[in-house]
């Protein structure tokens, strides 16, 4: 039995629609991936002062039992602003009085604050990635529920660049690697160096400080972009 054509349709149309579904059909699904895949989003944001805490140090400053209570959840899954602040305690007894706790807690403690920050506190500040604390200078955390002294583990975060390991690919980069990210507007800025921290579930996402934030007036910025560097 020979089939008919369907209504509105001639032998070359039909002929045109089989072609093109045999080609797609042969496309390598990475390349299919790719060509559907567009730029990822970017999200810059200022990171101002806060700490982190083990789980000791949150009952010593906050109580027996005390958890930490997330109030607001930030851009990156599982990661949170609480509602506990401390005070900080710097030489020659400056300080900052409220400091606020970031969760979910660690398995050391930490404070990163920007340079004026530490310029106001009396303590040089290292530029260190989180976690790498050896030989930082330390301070004094108080809670309401009493006091910790760090020996060490006082910062300035390097600035960084959090990503998957997809956006790390569409960059044409690898954990470790540096980019730079550029900052258009009414006082635009090139910030070099940033450090790749590609892992499996991580958003796309810069962090800065308060002190590069105001530097760049990013909140008025028209554009901002990450580029490689070579």
């Amino acid at each position: 039995m020979i089939a008919t054509l369907p209504a509105g349709l001639d032998r070359t149309s039909v002929e045109r629609i089989v072609r093109e579904i045999i080609l797609k059909s042969r496309t390598p699904p990475s390349q299919a991936a790719a060509a559907e895949r567009t730029t990822p989003k970017l999200v810059v944001s200022i990171s101002a002062r806060h700490c982190h805490l083990t789980d000791e140090h949150v009952e010593k400053l906050f109580g027996k039992g005390r958890t930490l209570t997330p109030m607001k959840n930030l851009y990156q899954d599982g990661f949170y602003a609480a509602e506990e602040t401390v005070m900080l305690v710097g030489p020659k007894r400056k300080m900052l009085p409220t400091v606020r706790v970031l969760g979910p807690t660690r398995k050391a403690s930490q404070v990163e604050l920007a340079f004026t920050d530490g310029i106001s506190l009396g303590i040089d500040l290292p530029v260190r990635p989180s976690g790498q604390i050896a030989r930082t200078p330390g301070c004094v955390l108080v809670g309401p529920a009493g006091a910790i002294e760090l020996s060490e583990g006082v910062i300035r975060a390097e600035r960084h660049v959090h990503m998957n390991f997809a956006d790390a690919e569409h960059f044409g980069v690898k954990n470790g690697d540096r980019m730079s990210l550029v900052i258009d507007g009414s006082c635009s800025t090139v910030f070099r160096d940033l450090l790749v921290r590609a892992d499996a579930t991580s958003k796309l996402e810069v962090h800065i400080d308060t002190d590069e934030g105001n530097a760049a007036d990013l909140d008025h910025a028209t554009s901002v972009e990450l580029v490689r560097q070579t």
